[in-house]
């Protein structure tokens, strides 16, 4: 009883909140759009005919544009079929002078904070030595992401979302000056009661507590003026991108980052969001399986920038990146041998420089051994394709775990429809039996590895803000791979055969899914 009355306050909220407020307005957008449509045809064969014509057109410049193949085609074919609504729709979302403007912004405070994140010339030095081509990697993301590589850090591995929520509770508690939070999804209940508790206490004490969550969090989990009641708690909080009831490109970047930094000197990341199926609290589908890290050292000053330059983006007058910075710095000279190095970086959709992709493609291409992956959802263009395939054909042992049990079945039909491709090139896919996974991880030949937020889709290779942390020869490598095993033998190992048995509806769905997998 009380189940079905907790449901019936969720969906009366939803039914009367904003988030039917926006699903209307935008709807009625999208309709008097197709309004003008009907009217312009009805109204004249010549209008109509130009705008047919205007289609072809826009086809033009979409294959001339510098853009990913699977993007054109993913734009080409509503605009052959539905040549007026899909050329007016293409038209308006290119020349989206709001989104335009926001990027703007963004790529200016980006570049703004590129002083406070240079390249310590013996770090670079000392990696050129060890190894050539992770140098080149390091001096690609440096150079077009912003973001350098460092010795003298120390990284430990969380392999669920339980062990990274006891740690952090614990370094929170030790927060001397400040705390940032950076999250997707936050959601009352046991984790993000006990953190916000904690959160509270250390602002009473005067720690300064930033939080910025991003804003579809605004349609169903948190009430819209929840910035607001965190202030009056003494935390400073905004909502990333929060949703309008406007029809814009500026709402398909969500900030899919998880970052805690705490006093310059520890950092968190990793797929682990603020909400209790994240710790298992709250059973959904199975076991749910995630990662994270926590970095300590001179790494850390580079996810106290990124999470700043995401903050700026929506405040009026910039917070300065000295203060924080600062103590970083002093700690900057307490070497830590043995280590090896960690790069975190970011990756942002409004650049046009998708480093999160290009990490992954390095690994796959350098490696001599094996890539082992983990990812909750597999919908990739033909780069990623080719390049596991690549890899394997190279003789590479390339191994993907997905889940068994789906939190979106329209991501887990399309992602199907990748399988036997990726078979019949030498790839191998599992599936974890037990549950989902949402882990976001890459090792390879026990030198590398990957921890962060960025999936195998087009979502986080394309259209999120993103981060990641990479590491090369750190003793942690040792704990990712060794937690990718042990994940191995709780799955099932994919086969032709098993392909051959999902049902035609699913493989039938999923095949039309892929014709617009770009967009979604």
């Amino acid at each position: 009883m009380k189940n079905y009355k907790r449901r019936l306050r969720s969906l009366l909220r939803i039914v009367f909140g904003r988030t039917a407020y926006v699903v209307v307005f935008v709807l009625v957008q999208v309709f008097v759009l197709f309004g003008i449509i009907r009217w312009l045809r009805d109204y004249s064969l010549h209008v109509y005919g130009a705008l047919i014509l205007l289609g072809g057109v826009t086809c033009i410049y979409i294959i001339n544009k510098r853009d990913n193949p699977s993007f054109k085609l993913g734009w080409i074919i509503p605009v052959l079929v539905f040549p007026v609504f899909g050329t007016l729709l293409y038209i308006m979302i290119e020349a989206d002078l709001g989104s335009r403007f926001y990027a703007r912004r963004a790529n200016h405070l980006v570049r703004e904070s590129r002083s406070y994140l240079k390249q310590d010339r013996e770090a670079e030095k000392h990696l050129r030595e060890e190894d050539r081509l992770t140098a080149t990697l390091a001096r690609y993301v440096s150079e077009k992401g912003g973001f350098p590589i460092y010795e003298n850090t120390d990284v430990t591995y969380f392999p669920t979302g339980q062990d990274k929520f006891e740690r952090l509770k614990e370094e929170l508690k030790k927060a001397e000056s400040f705390i940032f939070l950076e999250y997707f999804i936050v959601e009352p209940g046991i984790m993000w009661d006990s953190i916000l508790e904690i959160l509270e206490d250390k602002a009473r004490q005067g720690v300064e507590v930033r939080f910025l969550y991003d804003g579809m969090c605004d349609l169903v989990l948190l009430p819209y003026n929840y910035p607001k009641k965190m202030e009056a708690k003494g935390i400073r909080c905004k909502a990333f991108a929060p949703i309008r009831p406007l029809l814009s490109s500026y709402q398909n970047n969500r900030d899919h980052r998880k970052i805690v930094v705490i006093d310059g000197h520890t950092a968190f990341t990793g797929g682990i969001n603020l909400a209790d199926e994240y710790i298992n609290q709250k059973p959904r589908f199975g076991f749910w399986k995630d990662t994270a890290v926590m970095v300590k050292g001179d790494a850390v000053k580079s996810f106290s920038v990124m999470f700043l330059q995401n903050w700026n983006v929506w405040e009026k007058t910039p917070v300065p990146y000295e203060k924080y910075l600062a103590g970083a710095a002093v700690r900057e000279g307490k070497k830590q041998e043995g280590q090896g190095f960690v790069m975190p970086y970011g990756d942002s959709p409004l650049d046009h420089e998708p480093v999160g992709k290009c990490v992954y493609m390095d690994i796959l291409y350098g490696a001599k051994e094996y890539v082992h992956i983990m990812t909750p959802y597999l919908i990739l263009d033909d780069e990623m394709i080719n390049a596991l395939i690549f890899a394997a054909k190279r003789g590479v042992e390339v191994r993907i775990i997905m889940p068994h049990i789906p939190d979106k079945k329209y991501a887990f039909f399309l992602a199907h429809t990748y399988y036997e491709e990726l078979l019949d090139g030498g790839v191998e896919i599992y599936e974890f039996t037990p549950g989902f996974v949402h882990a976001k991880v890459f090792t390879s030949d026990d030198e590398k590895a990957v921890v962060g937020t960025i999936n195998l889709d087009f979502r986080s290779l394309y259209h999120h803000f993103e981060c990641g942390a990479f590491l090369y020869r750190n003793k942690t490598v040792a704990d990712v791979e060794g937690d990718f095993q042990n994940t191995l033998t709780q799955c099932q190992k994919i086969t032709r055969q098993t392909c051959r048995s999902y049902p035609f509806y699913q493989k039938l769905a999923g095949r039309g899914l892929r014709l617009i997998a770009p967009l979604m």
